[in-house]
């Protein structure tokens, strides 16, 4: 299992980053009813671990269906994530049937992960956030 890794600029950095966001954390209603609820939100990556089910095999989400919780889901709902997420679902799928492996192998296994890392750092996919020093 892979984990977190703490960034020099104190972020969370996902050992399994497989792409980046940046949006408030906004909901709609709260959980208390409230019909608007803003939180600033520091930008995030997205690890792989979101997009592989938890009851379910050889399945992965295109967009909106990842794996949130109602108050993150605030700021992973934009179309920029939307888009990363279905980027990386297709390439996982490519990169799996290649592989001859299901998609939860790659994660589950780290010299596969820096395989498939290998290929989205290739085709352009932003899995990190630069590091900042002294902001």
């Amino acid at each position: 299992m892979l984990t977190e890794l703490l960034g020099v600029d104190g972020r969370v950095r996902r050992a399994d980053a497989v792409g980046i966001g940046s949006y408030r954390i906004d909901l709609h209603p709260s959980t208390a009813g409230d019909n608007y609820i803003d939180v600033a939100s520091v930008p995030y990556e997205i690890p792989l671990g979101a997009l592989l089910p938890v009851r379910t095999k050889n399945r992965l989400p295109a967009g909106k269906n990842i794996g949130t919780t109602h108050l993150t889901n605030g700021c992973l709902r934009l179309h920029p994530v939307e888009w990363n997420v279905g980027e990386v679902a297709g390439l996982l799928a490519a990169f799996a049937v290649r592989e001859g492996v299901e998609p939860e192998a790659v994660r589950e296994d780290g010299r596969l992960f820096e395989d498939f890392a290998r290929v989205l750092d290739a085709a352009g996919v932003e899995r990190r956030w630069p590091e900042v020093r002294g902001y």
